[in-house]
């Protein structure tokens, strides 16, 4: 599976940006499509994450009610519509997938990861 993220920019603070991800390869019904953000010297945290099969959605508590995260089964593709952003959103953006995550919201339970696309929110 190869995954391509896109849609990062700058943005001033209470813009929006919509993320896309595109899968290629084979994706199973069984996987979770994550996205995670890192920013210097910290660990990548995670966003939030849909399930392929299902649409099941899961959200990081400080993008709850400001991101969402869709699929679109026929394209292959993950989407982040990110609204209200603000300053601390800004950091790196990546996309991951498993066909077996163990946890949602860990990073190494994912295999398969895309390049990041950067996100700059400005005050």
């Amino acid at each position: 599976v190869q995954l391509q993220a896109s849609g990062g920019g700058l943005v001033q603070a209470g813009g929006s940006l919509r993320l896309s991800c595109a899968a290629t390869g084979r994706i199973f019904s069984s996987s979770m499509m994550g996205w995670f953000r890192q920013t210097p010297g910290k660990e990548r945290e995670f966003v939030a994450g849909v399930r392929w099969s299902g649409g099941t959605t899961y959200y990081a508590d400080f993008v709850k009610g400001r991101f969402t995260i869709s699929r679109d089964n026929a394209k292959n593709t993950v989407y982040l519509q990110m609204n209200n952003l603000k300053p601390e959103d800004t950091a790196v953006y990546s996309c991951a997938t498993d066909p077996n995550t163990w946890n949602v919201r860990e990073a190494r339970a994912y295999d398969y990861w895309g390049q990041g696309t950067l996100v700059t929110v400005s005050s």
